[in-house]
């Protein structure tokens, strides 16, 4: 990267790579090279594990190597225009272009225009249709690729589910198809469980990994020169969750409940503290109270660590007493706040979205929390719910004020933070058919919570309407959106996920230039219509989703 282009930028460190742990392989004996693309900034990039992952298990191939990429800043972006440059990565500096495969993680569905940027920007056609025979390959894997159809068109093939395994068996291919033509490639590809490549799969499998002890796991992870969003050592202690929340994507999609043996965690522990010099050993799953033996795991390593100052946290806990003094008890450096998620602020409809928490048991956590020096509470609830009505939101004003009291009661200085999030139907779930709040909707419940909470100690935060239409427009989208989002790329949206940088109104535009109509795309399915990701088996049957939406 030139030094002058850097002093034009926010954030120079985000562009210039060598950090600690990163690794630098021979370009020219390397025949397989990978790029790693996350559609946001590096600081976003630098916080997924997945990338992580994925990077080591790439670069531990003696003959393939794996270099990270991210959306440049709209600063960026206008430099690189303006000097004819093109974007590379973080390692070698080489374009995009000179990569065989170019892997994208999608997490947020928002961060679709980036894809472009970065494609156009490594000097890739965008649609796969327009690439040739020296174009890279251009993958996705992440939670978006349940319903891979919005951005079908941007990708020559996709990973449903875990990719360790199948990662390894697309490189076995690669490195054997020097001399097919492309099209032979992809259609070699399709025949991999777990890969869907538009235009030749019919169907696809989720892959996931049955032994999560034996699975490769980065212990000299990458660390990043600016600050990341969670800057911490990250110890995965399971996948899955047992729960079976209706609203939850990630709790039906990566089924079954998988564990790490407690022998490995300790030992990766070890490891992950030695090479990083962390100050915060965080212990990560979808639910990480209802590993079996969490108790033991987080009380022996807040022991072992706490001469050296190195915090424990439990993100994921259910807000029981047990968890909160749990949480309390291994605390030992700095005590941190609690997150609880009710979801709804009535039983009835904690009921219907399969929420298995009652009033009994939250406020009982709550005050276990207080009890135990807790100061700051942070509750999640979700609005415009299935079968919600305005006494379900008063239930939510309702629950807020109980908890504040219980706090004051203890402490003082208790602080209590509501924040609102409007329910998206996401695909594979048992709420995929209902319906999704519009714009105005969303607007209005919210200042019907902000005028019923009148606490003013009660800080009141939500999700912008408009974000949120739009992530439920593209959750449960078609393959006919590809055209408007890059549209809406062409008038410029970047960064949509940055309340900075959204601006509606491009979208807006973008979907009346394509005659797309984005309500249609929020409105309640009849249970027998075909949906647009039905192609996708993620291991749990229509019947089972039917059988659990009709459970209340």
């Amino acid at each position: 990267m030139q030094d002058n282009l850097l002093e034009q930028v926010q954030r120079p460190s985000r562009y210039i790579g060598n950090e600690l742990h990163a690794i630098h392989k021979d370009w020219d004996k390397t025949p397989l090279r990978i790029a790693l693309a996350y559609p946001d900034t590096y600081e976003i990039g630098m916080s997924n594990l997945g990338i992580q992952i994925l990077y080591y298990i790439i670069n531990n191939q003696p003959d393939c190597l794996a270099e990270r990429v991210f959306a440049p800043w709209p600063d960026m972006e206008t430099q690189l225009t303006t000097n004819n440059l093109q974007l590379t990565t973080l390692e070698s500096f080489k374009p995009l272009k000179e990569f065989n495969v170019i892997g994208f993680s999608l997490g947020h569905e928002l961060t679709y225009t980036n894809i472009i940027t970065m494609l156009k920007l490594g000097g890739i056609p965008v649609r796969s249709s327009e690439r040739g025979e020296n174009d890279p390959l251009v993958m996705a894997g992440g939670p978006c690729t349940f319903n891979p159809e919005p951005a079908a068109g941007f990708f020559d093939f996709f990973v449903i589910g875990e990719a360790e395994e199948v990662l390894l068996e697309i490189i076995e291919l690669l490195r054997n198809a020097n001399s097919v033509t492309r099209n032979e490639k992809l259609e070699a590809l399709a025949k991999i469980p777990g890969v869907y490549v538009p235009g030749i799969s019919k169907t696809a499998t989720k892959r996931f990994i049955k032994d999560l002890s034996a699975a490769p796991y980065p212990l000299s992870p990458i660390i990043p020169f600016v600050e990341a969003i969670h800057d911490r050592a990250v110890l995965e202690i399971m996948r899955g969750c047992p729960w079976g929340c209706k609203f939850c994507q990630a709790g039906w999609t990566y089924r079954p409940v998988r564990e790490k043996s407690l022998e490995s965690l300790l030992k990766q522990a070890d490891e992950l503290v030695k090479n990083t010099g962390y100050e915060e050993l965080s212990l990560i799953s979808l639910s990480s109270s209802d590993y079996s033996q969490i108790d033991e795991l987080a009380k022996t390593l807040a022991v072992k660590y706490e001469k050296q100052r190195i915090n424990i946290s439990l993100p994921s806990m259910r807000t029981n007493t047990f968890s909160i003094k749990l949480a309390k008890e291994i605390a030992r450096v700095r005590a941190s706040g609690v997150t609880l998620a009710p979801e709804a602020g009535t039983q009835r409809l904690r009921d219907v979205i399969g929420k298995n928490m009652t009033e009994a048991h939250i406020l009982e956590g709550i005050t276990s929390a207080f009890s135990e020096g807790i100061e700051a509470i942070k509750l999640y609830f979700m609005i415009g719910l299935p079968t919600e009505t305005e006494e379900d939101l008063l239930g939510i004003c309702d629950l807020a004020n109980k908890i504040f009291e219980l706090g004051r009661a203890v402490n003082k200085r208790a602080r209590i933070t509501v924040n609102l999030s409007t329910f998206i139907p996401k695909p594979h779930t048992p709420f995929q058919w209902e319906r999704q709040v519009g714009i105005e909707e969303t607007r209005e419940k919210q200042k019907f919570i902000k005028q019923h909470l009148t606490n003013k100690r009660i800080e009141i935060r939500w999700h912008q309407a408009e974000a949120s239409f739009l992530e439920g427009v593209f959750s449960r989208g078609d393959r006919e959106l590809s055209r408007v989002i890059e549209k809406a790329w062409e008038l410029e949206a970047r960064f949509d996920p940055w309340s900075e940088h959204f601006k509606f109104e491009l979208w807006q535009q973008a979907f009346a230039a394509c005659g797309i109509d984005p309500n249609e795309y929020l409105r309640q399915r009849s249970k027998a219509e075909a949906l647009p990701w039905d192609y996708i088996d993620t291991g749990v049957t229509k019947e089972v989703l039917l059988r659990a939406a009709d459970k209340t």
